[in-house]
């Protein structure tokens, strides 16, 4: 089963999607179980591809770390703080939770871009 974590102990992504706003990217670690790692990328492509069902999801990418890491990395974009939470509040995606190995631990945050001037549009 799927645990979440806090990487920001001050915003917790519960709080976050409260925010009105759009578009988001939520970008969630996912440390793997040792030994587990292909069962954490076969829980997340069910995710990812329930997620992409809702016409809402506007792109998604996942990383793996290198040199024998146990991390995944998920970085989407979603149209709005309000689409998401409808995806994640349905008892279909609930479901998808269990699928994790035990010992799964996700980190998810809510980012919008932001322009650094001569270094970064936010556009």
């Amino acid at each position: 089963m799927l645990t979440f974590g806090h990487l920001d102990a001050s915003t917790h992504f519960r709080d976050q999607q409260k925010e009105e706003t759009g578009p988001v990217t939520i970008i969630n670690t996912f440390v793997a179980p040792e030994g587990k790692e292909h069962e954490v990328l076969a829980a997340w492509a069910d995710d990812a591809d329930y997620m992409k069902k809702s016409g809402n999801l506007l792109s998604v990418q996942l990383y793996w770390g290198i040199g024998g890491s146990r991390l995944f990395t998920n970085v989407a974009v979603w149209k709005s703080t309000g689409h998401l939470r409808a995806a994640l509040g349905t008892p279909e995606f609930a479901s998808h939770l269990a699928s994790y190995p035990d010992g799964t631990v996700a980190y998810p945050h809510l980012y919008q871009k932001f322009a650094v001037e001569g270094v970064c549009g936010g556009e």
